[in-house]
């Protein structure tokens, strides 16, 4: 069974740094599309990262210069670095693992907001 556990979450304030990190166990296949997806609490949704096993990135352009997504294949964890937070970046962050493509998963050119597998979430909130 797929699982994934995010922490990392909290509050900061603008133009603060916060690591988010994601450990995923269970998984046994050697391609994958990870990423993290964040919920606002107004109902939006929205594909911020992504990465794959050959490293391949796709950020949102919201995020584009501010956010890093990486990944440490050893300890089968996901990051996501978040730099010159704002308050619009004030969401629920989700880490998502899907064993397709990242290319399969959404038809534009950004970050898939929906995975086979999800974490159960860490709030960022982002004070002025």
């Amino acid at each position: 069974q797929v699982q994934l556990v995010e922490s990392g979450g909290g509050s900061v304030l603008a133009g603060g740094s916060v690591r988010l990190s994601c450990q995923v166990s269970g998984y046994t296949r050697d391609t994958f599309c990870m990423g993290w997806v964040r919920q606002y609490s107004g109902g939006g949704r929205e594909g911020v990262a992504s990465i794959d096993e050959e490293g391949s990135t796709i950020y949102a352009d919201s995020v584009k210069g501010r956010f890093a997504v990486s990944i440490d294949n050893a300890k089968k964890t996901l990051y996501l670095q978040m730099s010159s937070l704002k308050a619009e970046d004030t969401a629920m962050y989700y880490c998502g693992l899907d064993s397709f493509e990242c290319a399969a998963l959404t038809s534009e050119e950004d970050p898939p907001d929906e995975y086979d597998n999800w974490g159960q979430g860490t709030q960022v909130t982002v004070s002025s």
